[in-house]
């Protein structure tokens, strides 16, 4: 009996879609100094490609989109593709649905105390902000999971995917701020709904004094980002007699139709990141589903996965260099390898030499991490 367990457990580990841990280090290498990289490179040449994706390395101040607007709202995305698979492993293992209740909002609330963690929880100086990326992925993936859990049929999952991105919609803009001007534009900072809730309601410090970009109501049009990566991993791990080329296809088209429901929506609803609109999560969702198609036909259908091997050691550690960075001083260690070498050069190509060094660093603690087996799993 013992033997038929460890077979079962060694082939769910070798049916593990590697483009999932891929793609979420993928994404995880723009905060661990991808975005630094391409910044000192654009500084360096004057190729004119270098110099649009060194503009794209910065967030949006409000409207708009650029690249680096996607990596928080990517990984809410893949944090709800891997649950569905998740949830799966729990199953075949006996686990209750009050267990996986349990599971939850166990991490739900890990993730919001790391989240206050990472913004300062120990240093004891009263200017706490309580808001983080942590939690906002935290409660938008909980309460995508209690959806998710709690419904059998796709079409009920969708109904609630578009009904919340809805109501979110009616919200702010039937509801203009109470505190604002008559006339303010519901889109800006001082005049939507949203801004003005976490003036009211958010404890701690508000990150940018009269918003925050991580408060409560943009949970709702979060949660919707989750479902849609919930919903694409129930349809990897369906057993139905689609192909792997078939999905790839599905996921590519799914993708691209929801840009172009970004695309229609935008004069209507703006692109605005820090409100966390519909035609936000609309691009977003989009660009995942794009971006997954395209890591899994290469990695697990056509089983190129070396070239893979070091985005996978950033994803499989993921939480534990978002936080470590905050933790552990790398720039401090990367300067004591790579300074003195650096010191020697100009300033553009310094700059080059140290964004490399410290990628260097903190994935060589990775791969120590993933060579001892240490994962961090939330």
């Amino acid at each position: 009996m013992k033997k038929l367990k460890k077979t079962k457990k060694k082939l769910m580990k070798n049916n593990r879609l590697q483009s999932i841990d891929a793609l979420r280090g993928f994404d995880m290498f723009w905060i661990m100094g991808g975005a630094a990289i391409v910044l000192s490179l654009a500084k360096f040449t004057d190729v004119g490609w270098l110099d649009w994706l060194g503009n794209q390395m910065h967030h949006v101040e409000w409207k708009g989109f650029h690249i680096m607007d996607l990596v928080f709202p990517l990984f809410l995305f893949i944090a709800g593709l891997s649950f569905p698979f998740s949830v799966s492993k729990r199953r075949e293992n006996g686990q209750k649905n009050s267990q996986i209740y349990r599971h939850i909002y166990t991490r739900a609330f890990i993730l919001f105390l790391f989240g206050l963690i990472y913004n300062g929880l120990f240093e004891f100086n009263g200017q706490l902000r309580v808001a983080s990326v942590l939690a906002r992925i935290g409660f938008a993936w909980m309460f995508g999971a209690l959806i998710f859990v709690n419904t059998k049929k796709i079409s009920v999952r969708l109904i609630w995917t578009f009904g919340l991105l809805i109501f979110y919609s009616l919200l702010f803009t039937l509801v203009p701020a109470p505190d604002a001007p008559a006339g303010t534009d519901i889109f800006s900072a001082q005049g939507n709904i949203v801004a003005w809730f976490d003036r009211r309601f958010l404890p701690g410090i508000i990150y940018n004094g009269n918003y925050d970009p991580e408060g409560i109501l943009g949970i709702i049009p979060a949660t919707s980002n989750a479902l849609f990566g919930m919903m694409t991993g129930t349809f990897l791990l369906s057993s139905r007699k689609i192909t792997q080329n078939k999905k790839t296809l599905y996921m590519l088209f799914s993708g691209i139709i929801l840009l172009f429901a970004a695309v229609l929506l935008d004069p209507v609803i703006p692109i605005i990141k820090k409100m966390w609109t519909p035609s936000f999560v609309f691009i977003t969702a989009g660009i995942g589903l794009i971006l997954l198609s395209f890591f899994y036909w290469i990695i697990d259908v056509k089983g190129y996965k070396k070239w893979a091997f070091p985005l996978r050691v950033i994803g499989l550690n993921s939480i534990t260099i978002y936080m470590g960075q905050s933790i552990i001083n790398f720039g401090a260690i990367r300067n004591f390898f790579f300074e003195g070498i650096a010191s020697l050069c100009p300033k553009e190509v310094s700059a080059i030499i140290l964004s490399l060094g410290y990628v260097f660093i903190c994935w060589i603690f990775l791969w120590f991490l993933y060579n001892k087996k240490i994962f961090l799993k939330v």
